[in-house]
C-alpha cells in the first residue's frame, strides 16, 4: 500500500526533475547562443566518414600492417583493439617521431580517409545546423585529427565549404600534435582572431574535450549512442546532446526578453 507521504513525494520528485531539465536547457541555450566562433570536429559531428568502411576495420588493418613490419609489439594490448584509426598512429608517432614508418602509416591513413569521403554519411541535422550558424553570423572552423583534404572534399561535396573556408585544420606532419593536444584548435582561434571564451567546440570523443579544455574553449559533446555519451561524461563533459536537432532548435529559437 502506498503511503500518503509517498504519494506526496511523487509530484515533488517530478517537479524537481522538470526544474533540473529546465535549468540544463537554459545552460545549453546560453552555451549555444553565446558562441561566436564554432569549432567542429569532423568525423562524428559533421559526418560518419567511415560509414562505407567502418573505422574499426581500418584500425585493425593498421595493426596488421604494423605486425607485418615487425613492430606490432610497439602497441599496448588496449591500443591493438582500439576502434579509433588514429590510436595506433598517435602511439607510434610518440615513440618514433618523424620516422619513415610513421610517415608511411599516416600516408596510408590519408588514402583511406580520402577514399571514405565518397561513401560518408552526413550526421543528422548537421547540414542545416552549419548553414544556420553561418547565416546568423558565427564563424566556423573544422578542427580534426583527420586529413584536412578529406574534410575539405566532403564539405565541397555537400555545398558547405563556403561556411568554413579557409578555416579547415586537420592533422599536420607532426603527429604528436593530434588531439588531445590543442594545436588545431589554437590554430583556428588564432586565424579567426577569436578569444577562447567566445568559441565553442563540438566533438564526440574525450580527446576533443581534452583539447578544448587545454585551449580554454567551452565544449559541447555530441553522442549518438549511450556508450559515447558515457565516455564523454566520464571524461568530464558537462553538456552532451544525443542529436544535433537539439542545438539547431536552440539556435532557431529567438532569445526571450528579460523579465522586467
Amino acid at each position: 500500500m502506498t503511503s500518503d507521504a509517498t504519494k506526496q513525494n511523487v509530484p515533488v520528485a517530478e517537479a524537481a526533475d522538470a526544474a533540473g531539465e529546465s535549468t540544463e536547457k537554459q545552460r545549453l541555450a546560453a552555451l549555444v547562443g553565446g558562441a561566436r566562433h564554432v569549432l567542429f570536429d569532423f568525423d562524428g559531428p559533421i559526418c560518419r566518414l567511415f560509414a562505407g568502411r567502418p573505422a574499426p576495420l581500418i584500425a585493425r588493418e593498421q595493426v596488421r600492417w604494423l605486425d607485418a613490419q615487425g613492430l606490432g609489439e610497439a602497441l599496448t594490448p588496449a591500443e591493438r583493439v582500439d576502434d579509433d584509426p588514429h590510436c595506433a598512429l598517435r602511439s607510434l608517432a610518440q615513440q618514433r617521431p618523424d620516422s619513415d614508418l610513421v610517415i608511411e602509416m599516416e600516408r596510408r591513413l590519408t588514402a583511406q580517409e580520402l577514399r571514405a569521403v565518397r561513401s560518408a554519411w552526413p550526421t543528422a541535422h548537421a547540414d542545416p545546423l552549419i548553414r544556420t550558424w553561418a547565416a546568423v553570423g558565427a564563424r566556423l572552423a573544422v578542427t580534426t585529427n583527420n586529413a584536412a583534404e578529406a574534410a575539405r572534399r566532403y564539405l565541397e561535396g555537400r555545398g558547405l565549404a563556403s561556411c568554413f573556408e579557409p578555416h579547415i585544420y586537420g592533422r599536420t606532419q607532426d603527429l604528436r600534435l593530434l588531439k588531445p593536444d590543442p594545436y588545431c584548435l589554437l590554430r583556428a582561434l588564432s586565424a579567426m582572431g577569436a578569444a577562447p571564451a567566445t568559441a565553442l567546440m563540438i566533438g564526440d570523443a574525450p580527446t576533443d574535450l581534452l583539447a578544448a579544455r587545454a585551449a580554454g574553449v567551452p565544449f559541447l559533446g555530441y553522442a549518438h549512442n549511450e556508450r559515447k555519451a558515457a565516455l564523454l561524461r566520464e571524461a568530464g563533459a558537462r553538456h552532451v546532446v544525443a542529436s544535433l536537432e537539439t542545438v539547431l532548435t536552440l539556435l532557431r529559437t529567438p532569445p526571450r526578453p528579460p523579465v522586467p
